[in-house]
């Protein structure tokens, strides 16, 4: 069996973003040489998310009106965490979205359903964070 890992680094210039990593984990698939077995692509930060949906800028929207519903950023003041910081919404945030996930490789390729893509999402940007690629196989 082969191991393959990669760091993916983003530092997004706003607070919330989503972001279509698929391209990018389908690069790392072909430099791994996997033609068979799993893929895992987790965020490496507790405020941000790696998770699988469909890309479209209105469900997007809706995620971001979903998660601020739930979780909202303001008032700062409303989270006990936010003692010196105020980035708690962002934990929830990435609670609710996920950690990581897990697609399966055949015949060289990510076995995605149909309009599934992977998505980076950002909760509390302004800093440099890291994605882990891990696929494993032969």
């Amino acid at each position: 069996m082969k191991s393959y890992r990669k760091e993916l680094w983003f530092e997004v210039p706003v607070r919330r973003r989503l972001i279509n990593i698929t391209p990018t984990i389908e690069e790392c698939l072909r430099e791994s040489s996997i033609q068979e077995g799993l893929c895992l692509v987790n965020a490496m930060h507790i405020s941000a998310s790696v998770f699988i949906n469909d890309d479209e800028s209105g469900l997007h929207a809706d995620f971001e009106r979903w998660l601020e519903k739930l979780a909202p950023e303001h008032p700062h003041s409303q989270y006990a965490h936010n003692r010196g910081e105020d980035n708690a919404d962002a934990h929830l945030k990435r609670t609710l979205m996920g950690r990581e996930v897990v697609v399966a490789i055949t015949a060289g390729a990510l076995d995605l359903g149909p309009w599934e893509q992977i998505f980076y999402g950002e909760f509390d940007g302004l800093r440099r964070k890291r994605v882990l690629v891990k696929i494993i196989g032969d």
